[in-house]
């Protein structure tokens, strides 16, 4: 209980917070499994920038069951954008992140629910329905894949690394991306290219990759992931040497470590310039 605050959790039904981004993420999940490989209606935001069908049903379910039980809590949104609420705290909500991926039948994308209070998330929820994998992470109490504890890498060199990026929507932006791994290659294991930026960070938690950047990230897209990095023992900051929080647009997540001798690596670059 929090002086002179409202009381957290205050779901209408009695459920956790995180049982009811759980119950969201899984709801919009099925939503865009029932979709996927189907022919859908594509239309964009932007070059590049794709929205179907899945991404509004999927959102509207999420929209309906957040507002039911935490009605006061405003919500940003991808698609609709920011709600009205009175509440302190938000709900962050990507419906369906990796739509480009979804959209050319690759198996890789996931919805992703996150909660914060004054801009520092507590509860963060990202589902793949493809996989039935469902990585959860409340502020103090760790970070867990399908309930089980999960850690971000232990690897303290490049060398070794797995280093996972996406390009975004800024076509300068992206350049200085690419340009990027080119500098630092060869001297890495392999990259990867992830496609959904919610995903990766969920990766980057439990150690499938062992470090990953963007540059131009919008709140939904990372707000979760910046709480299941760090609940996994790593650390999340942007390219400018400060702690990441939802409206920072880039981040490198990783162990410390690992994130220190990436930015030598990267001393330099018109990434970090």
């Amino acid at each position: 209980m929090k002086s002179g605050r409202e009381k957290f959790p205050s779901s209408t039904s009695g459920m956790t917070a995180l049982q009811v981004a759980i119950k969201a993420a899984t709801c919009a999940g099925d939503i865009t499994l029932n979709w996927f490989t189907k022919v859908l209606n594509v239309s964009y935001k932007g070059r590049a920038n794709p929205v179907t069908q899945a991404d509004l049903e999927a959102e509207a379910a999420v929209l309906d069951i957040l507002q039911k039980e935490f009605p006061k809590y405003p919500i940003l949104a991808e698609e609709s954008g920011l709600s009205t609420g009175s509440s302190t705290y938000r709900w962050y909500v990507d419906p369906l992140d990796g739509t480009r991926n979804f959209v050319q039948g690759i198996p890789h994308f996931c919805t992703a629910i996150a909660l914060a209070d004054n801009n520092e998330v507590i509860v963060a929820a990202t589902y793949d329905p493809i996989r039935k994998e469902l990585f959860t992470a409340e502020k103090g109490k760790g970070a867990y894949l399908n309930e089980r504890l999960i850690s971000v890498s232990r690897r303290l060199d490049l060398e070794n690394s797995m280093i996972g990026f996406d390009l975004g929507y800024s076509d300068e932006e992206a350049a200085k991306a690419i340009e990027l791994i080119s500098r630092i290659w060869p001297n890495m294991q392999s990259f990867r290219l992830m496609g959904s930026s919610a995903l990766a960070m969920a990766y980057t938690a439990c150690g499938r990759i062992d470090l990953y950047y963007h540059q131009t990230l919008s709140p939904w897209d990372v707000a979760g992931g910046i709480l299941m990095v760090r609940e996994a023992g790593g650390t999340c900051q942007d390219r400018y040497n400060r702690p990441s929080r939802p409206e920072t647009q880039s981040i490198i997540a990783s162990n410390k470590n690992l994130l220190q001798n990436f930015l030598a690596a990267s001393n330099g670059s018109s990434w970090i310039s």
